[in-house]
C-alpha cells in the first residue's frame, strides 16, 4: 500500500477541491467589507426578529448585547466571534453593539420603530488598523435594520422605557473593563442600560433564552444551505485525512490537514478546536493538545467541524493509523457503528430527543456484555460516558428545547466506546477509543444523514485509506 508523505498532503486536495472552484461567488464591496454573496440575507434576519417579536407580550422589550472582545495576551485579542443569537437576529459580526426589539412601536429620533440596533461608529483611523466597520449606513443598507444609531448617540437617547415595560434581557455575565477612550464600548453600553434603573426579572430572561432556543432549533432553508456547505467541507477534510494518514505522523499534522481543507474551501473557522486523539488519547473525549506522534497500530479519533458563515458541522471518524483495524479494534468499531445505526433509526419528527441515545446505549451495553467487557448493563457508562446527541447549528452544541424532535432540526448521533489503559478488562482492549458521529436532519417520518458523504463502515474506511493520492504536476 503506497502512502503519501505528509509534506505532499496538498496533493490530496486537487481533485476534490477543483470541483468546488467557483462554488462560492464573490462580491467586492469596498465600502463595507462584504465579500461573500451567500451570507444569510437581511430578509432572513428581519424575519427572525419578527418571529421573536410575535412571542413578546404587550409592552415587551428584548435587549441583547453583542459578545465582548476577549484578550488573549498583553495587547493581542482573540479573533472576534459574535454571540450566536445576536448574529441570528442581526447578521452583525462586530463587537460593542446592542439590539432592542419592541413589541409596539417606540419613538426614537422622531421615528416610530419596532427595533433599534446600536453599533460602533465608523472611524478611518481604527479601520486602518483593524478593518472595516459597517457603521449606521451599513447597518441600514447591508443588514436592513429598521433604525440604527451609534453607541455615542445611544447614550444620549430617551427611549421611553419605564417600569411598566416587560423587559427580556440577555446580559453579559463577564466582568468588563471599559475603554477610557470610548465611553460607548460594551461596558459603557451595559452600564448605561443598568443606569436606567429598570426592574429586571430573572424569569423574563429565562423566557427569552427559551424563545431563542425554540427559534434556533428549527432551521430555515437558508440555514440548511450553509450547514450542508459546512458539512460537505468537513467530509472532504475527513477523506483527505484518510488518504494521507500513516504511522509516525503527528497529531498536529493530522490537524493541519483537516484545517487546510477547511480554509481552502472557504470556511472562516473551525466550529470547535479540532480533536485529533491517537493511541491512548483516543480515550480522552475532548482532547485538543494534538502533539503526540502516532504509532503503527494506533487508532485516531478525528472529531472535526468546519464553520461556514457562522454554522458548524460536527463529524467524527475513527481511523486505524496504518490503514487496517486490528481484530479487537474492528470488534469495537463495528459495535459502535451498530449502535449509531440504531440511534439514527430513531431520529424522526415527534420522537423524544433522547430516543437515539436510549437505542444506542442498549446496543453498546448488549455488545460489551457479549464481549465480556462488562457484566451488567448498568456498567455501560464505564466505557460510554457521554450523550449520543446534541443540537447543531450556530453553536456546535446548539440551542434547543430538548422536547420532541421537530422537522428541519439537525442533531448529531455519536455513540462511542473508550477503553483506557488500566481499565478492568483484558489489556488487549486497552487504548481502544472509537467514536462515530454524523449530522442528521430530522424529517417527517424519517431523517437524512447530511454527513453520509464520508465513509463510515470499517470496510469503506479501509478502502479510502488504501487509495493512491493524486500526483502534483511536475513531480
Amino acid at each position: 500500500m503506497s502512502r503519501l508523505p505528509f509534506p505532499l498532503v496538498v496533493l490530496l486536495l486537487s481533485t476534490a477541491l477543483s470541483a468546488q472552484e467557483g462554488a462560492v461567488q464573490r462580491m467586492d464591496d469596498a465600502a463595507f467589507g462584504v465579500f461573500d454573496n451567500d451570507l444569510l440575507s437581511a430578509e432572513f434576519h428581519r424575519g427572525r426578529r419578527e418571529a421573536l417579536r410575535e412571542l413578546l407580550p404587550d409592552k415587551g422589550v428584548v435587549v441583547l448585547f453583542a459578545n465582548p472582545e476577549r484578550n488573549r495576551s498583553n495587547d493581542v485579542d482573540f479573533e472576534y466571534h459574535q454571540d450566536p443569537s445576536f448574529y441570528y437576529l442581526t447578521g452583525l459580526r462586530e463587537p460593542n453593539a446592542v439590539l432592542l426589539v419592541f413589541k409596539e412601536p417606540r419613538t426614537v429620533d422622531g421615528q416610530e420603530v419596532k427595533e433599534l440596533l446600536v453599533l460602533q461608529d465608523r472611524d478611518p483611523r481604527t479601520e486602518l488598523w483593524n478593518g472595516y466597520r459597517l457603521g449606521v449606513e451599513g447597518a441600514l443598507q447591508v443588514l436592513g435594520v429598521e433604525h440604527a444609531v451609534t453607541g455615542a448617540h445611544f447614550l444620549e437617547l430617551e427611549l421611553g422605557l419605564d417600569k411598566d415595560d416587560a423587559l427580556f434581557v440577555r446580559r453579559i455575565e463577564e466582568n468588563l473593563t471599559g475603554d477610557p477612550h470610548d465611553p460607548a464600548d460594551l461596558a459603557g453600553l451595559l452600564g448605561h442600560f443598568d443606569g436606567l434603573g429598570l426592574p429586571l426579572k430573572p424569569a423574563h430572561d429565562q423566557q427569552l433564552n427559551d424563545w431563542l432556543a425554540g427559534l434556533r432549533e428549527v432551521k430555515l432553508p437558508e440555514e440548511l444551505d450553509l450547514m450542508r456547505r459546512a458539512i460537505t467541507i468537513t467530509c472532504e477534510a475527513q477523506e483527505a485525512l484518510m488518504r494521507a494518514l500513516e504511522p509516525d505522523m503527528t497529531e498536529y499534522q493530522t490537524e493541519a490537514i483537516v484545517e487546510y481543507v477547511f480554509k481552502r474551501n472557504g470556511a472562516e473557522h473551525e466550529g470547535f478546536p479540532s480533536i485529533q486523539g491517537g493511541g491512548g488519547h483516543s480515550c480522552v473525549l475532548h482532547y485538543v493538545t494534538n502533539r503526540r506522534t502516532l504509532g503503527d497500530g494506533d487508532l485516531l479519533v478525528s472529531d472535526i467541524g468546519a464553520e461556514y458563515h457562522g454554522y458548524t458541522a460536527d463529524v467524527t471518524r475513527t481511523l486505524p493509523v496504518n490503514g487496517r483495524f486490528t481484530p479487537e479494534q474492528r470488534l469495537i468499531y463495528d459495535l459502535v457503528l451498530r449502535a449509531q445505526e440504531a440511534g439514527i433509526a430513531e431520529v424522526k419528527a415527534g420522537a423524544p430527543f433522547f430516543a437515539a441515545h436510549k437505542a444506542a446505549t442498549a446496543v453498546v451495553a448488549a455488545g460489551m456484555m457479549e464481549l465480556g467487557l462488562i457484566d451488567t448493563e448498568s456498567e455501560v457508562r464505564r466505557y460510554f460516558m457521554h450523550g449520543t446527541s446534541h443540537y447543531l447549528g450556530l453553536d456546535v452544541h446548539d440551542a434547543g428545547t430538548y422536547g420532541p424532535l421537530r422537522p428541519n432540526t439537525v442533531i448529531t448521533v455519536e455513540p462511542g466506546i473508550y477503553i483506557a489503559e488500566g481499565s478492568p478488562c483484558d489489556p488487549k482492549w486497552w487504548d481502544i477509543g472509537v467514536r462515530i458521529e454524523d449530522d442528521v436532519l430530522v424529517l417527517e417520518g424519517g431523517n437524512e444523514v447530511l454527513s453520509a458523504c464520508v465513509p463510515r463502515t470499517a470496510e469503506a474506511v479501509e478502502a479510502m485509506m488504501a487509495q493512491e493520492a493524486p500526483e502534483l504536476p511536475g513531480r
